[in-house]
């Protein structure tokens, strides 16, 4: 028992000297997933910013933990680049922004739909020309993709194309933009606020039928996302790949 202790305490040290005294900015990092990032990040002695969409939301957020924060429309280029830049270097990039967006392709309205990529592709892609060499030699950028990727469903084959498009920009930038590493993470269903806003009064109701198929009978929570997300910051042999963390749901 001592030694898988000190086993332990040993691998937390070593997170802890990456990240120490890192620049991280977590963009969607005022609440669910990116929020679990942010603050996982400022306990192992990061410098986080965090880069929201709604101003008083992310202002309240980043004072009651101590972050630094800016604000911006990621589907709006104009915006991302004027917030981004007096930002004077980031060392760790984590991409979260990307709402839920759901209908089927023969009635639901194309502008809104557009939103999947714009948010996931194209906004993500804004944020690394704004900061361009301002991304340190060494950063790491992790971005997110989803569960649809694999198992997509009716009425989400935008969404899911998206999330397959992510893991395939991914593979291209590790090589365009190394040294830098490019990873994602692919969450299954996760117990966040967008899950609560999306479903509603349904949420209860959906989450135990995610619940039953799954071989571990129980869904993601944040916290657990965003350790993945830290390990990929930290693992620095880690590139081009993206980490499943769905409890298996892509399997069944």
């Amino acid at each position: 028992m001592e030694i898988k202790i000190a086993h332990l305490q040993n691998n937390k040290l070593r997170i802890m000297e990456k990240i120490n005294g890192k620049k991280v900015m977590v963009v969607g990092g005022s609440s669910g997933i990116g929020l679990a990032t942010a603050k996982q990040a400022k306990a192992e002695g990061a410098i986080v910013t965090i880069l929201g969409y709604n101003p008083d939301q992310t202002k309240l957020i980043a004072e009651e933990n101590e972050f630094n924060w800016r604000v911006a429309d990621v589907t709006k280029q104009e915006t991302i680049y004027e917030t981004l830049s007096d930002v004077q270097q980031v060392d760790h990039l984590v991409l979260l922004a990307g709402t839920f967006v759901a209908g089927p392709i023969l009635n639901a309205d194309i502008t809104y739909l557009h939103k999947a990529f714009d948010e996931r592709i194209w906004g993500s892609l804004h944020i690394i020309r704004a900061l361009g060499t301002r991304l340190s030699s060494n950063a790491s950028i992790t971005f997110t993709s989803g569960v649809l990727a694999d198992r997509p469903v009716p009425g989400m084959a935008i969404l899911a194309a998206a999330s397959s498009a992510v893991e395939a920009l991914v593979r291209g930038l590790c090589l365009e933009l190394a040294p830098r590493r490019v990873n994602a993470v692919s969450p299954g269903t996760t117990d966040s606020p967008l899950l609560a806003k999306s479903l509603g009064a349904d949420r209860e109701i959906f989450i135990n039928s995610v619940k039953d198929k799954l071989p571990l009978k129980r869904i993601a929570t944040p916290d657990q996302v965003a350790s993945a997300i830290l390990f990929l910051m930290t693992n620095e042999i880690m590139t081009g790949e993206t980490i499943h963390v769905d409890g298996g749901q892509r399997l069944v």
